[in-house]
């Protein structure tokens, strides 16, 4: 028991799961970015009997994958979550109290209450639906760059030095001009997330969206997002490479053969294994409030965990299982085998 202890007690298990529940869109993004960049890619690269052109437009896609949707979830993403906490710290600024009545149920405080921790968590994860679309857009269009840049041949990196060498640059009056520069993002910050709160303040205050958190709050809910997500974002993508200029017309229909594949086979295994560790999971909540019965806010960390579960679940068989599954069988479909 002293072991298990440790194990739910872990300092980087504990920020991994507050993190998942302060900002689940982000913490989505942070796990693919980790296993498309290192993973995915030698998944790819060993699948035997493959292309390696294909192979390599496969891992091309990858890494602009997840390049761009860290970089546009992280800069969408943590003023939302800044807004849900500036409402978690001071609800009755930005809810009406039947609201607050109606989201808190029997829990002991709002922010303890499931129908609450649903309700702001479709701000946070519907983010990534929402911006499924124009990823998916940009991952085609950095396609043929990294291509270039990773597979093609180096840039004579001494000319790059030598004219930065020859150009005046002059650093005077920088520091002062960083320092008004950042208190002025700071103030629009502070200034967007304060917007952003007053707007989710008035969508919770619907009745229709009380409703919903109170019928599924229970529900799988988190995976539902990320797989409606994942399926915006292949669709758009396969769309976005079908007229593309810059990948080779004799590549497309392998790569969007590729991504098709490979997110049927992630959505479906996904609900399949998230079945199968359904009681396993319940056990392993049950372990982790015993170790932390007197963590505070021990209710965030349980959200991680129901967050943090189809993330890497989904994570884990679109990165790693199925990436060398799709491209083996991505080139058989194109080429009628």
């Amino acid at each position: 028991m002293k072991v298990n202890s440790l194990i739910y007690t872990n300092k980087l298990l504990l920020s991994s799961l507050k993190f998942a529940s302060k900002n689940s869109a982000l913490f989505s993004a942070t796990a693919s970015l980790a296993l498309s960049t290192i993973a995915r890619p030698i998944s790819i690269m060993t699948t035997p009997g493959a292309d390696k052109e294909n192979k390599k437009l496969a891992c091309a896609k990858s890494f602009s994958s997840s390049a761009v949707g860290y970089m546009i979830m992280a800069g969408a993403s943590m003023p939302v979550a800044s807004a849900v906490k500036k409402i978690d710290q001071a609800p009755l600024n930005y809810l009406k109290q039947t609201t607050i009545k109606t989201l808190k149920g029997s829990a002991d405080t709002l922010t303890k209450s499931g129908k609450y921790s649903f309700a702001t968590q479709l701000f946070k994860l519907g983010l990534g639906f929402v911006i499924a679309a124009p990823k998916s857009i940009l991952t085609c269009a950095l396609i043929p760059p990294i291509m270039a840049g990773i597979f093609g041949k180096h840039q004579d990196k001494s000319a790059t030095r030598n004219d930065l060498q020859s150009k005046d640059i002059t650093f005077s009056g920088l520091h002062n001009g960083s320092k008004n520069l950042t208190k002025g993002i700071k103030n629009a910050y502070d200034g967007l997330t304060e917007v952003l709160a007053k707007g989710i303040g008035k969508i919770l205050d619907k009745k229709s969206v009380q409703n919903t958190a109170e019928k599924y709050s229970e529900t799988n809910f988190a995976q539902h997002i990320m797989s409606a997500t994942d399926i915006v974002s292949t669709l758009t993508f396969a769309h976005q490479t079908a007229h593309s200029k810059g990948i080779k017309e004799e590549r497309k229909k392998t790569l969007i053969n590729n991504s098709l594949i490979s997110t049927g086979l992630c959505i479906t295994g996904g609900y399949g294994l998230n079945h199968i560790l359904k009681k396993p999971t319940e056990k392993f909540i049950e372990n982790f409030k015993a170790a932390n019965k007197n963590l505070p806010d021990l209710e965030r960390y349980i959200e991680g965990i129901k967050i943090a579960k189809p993330a890497l679940i989904l994570g884990g068989i679109y990165y790693i299982a199925i990436p060398a599954i799709a491209t083996f069988f991505a080139e058989r479909v194109n080429n009628g085998k």
